[in-house]
């Protein structure tokens, strides 16, 4: 997936293509919505709407699940864009960006890798413990 590219889920572009179809219809001279339309283009332009594979790598379109090694807690999320993936009120997990401290830390890396986090308390260690593609 290259850098410019937004993994999202089919009902989030068919969200975001049901928004650009109904404003391009309206044919209004709202600047507001000028500008909504040239954002929903270039979003759709750059959206990668696939399948990802059951690899275990860590890459945008897969829930993670990440173990911490202090205290055993872990947490489950998606990795991926949060505008994009609020599209799709089907999922249930919450989203963290590839961006993010955490996503930062732990994209490209497998199930089983070890990783460190950096926090305001100081530095966590983690485990990547599963890595599935959303579906």
């Amino acid at each position: 997936m290259s850098d410019d590219a937004m993994w999202m889920t089919p009902a989030a572009r068919q969200r975001l293509q049901d928004e650009l179809t109904g404003l391009e219809t309206a044919s209004n001279d709202d600047a507001t919505a000028r500008a909504r339309i040239v954002e929903l283009r270039e979003m759709l332009a750059k959206a990668t709407v696939k399948e990802m594979p059951d690899d275990g790598l860590v890459e945008p379109g897969m829930a993670i699940t990440v173990t911490f090694d202090d205290d055993g807690s872990s947490v489950e999320f998606i990795l991926g864009d949060r505008a994009m993936l609020s599209q799709d009120g089907d999922l249930d997990l919450p989203v963290y960006s590839p961006a993010s401290p955490l996503g930062t830390a732990i994209s490209g890396l497998y199930v089983g890798d070890k990783a460190e986090l950096a926090a305001p308390q100081g530095a966590r260690a983690l485990t990547i413990t599963r890595a599935r593609p959303v579906s």
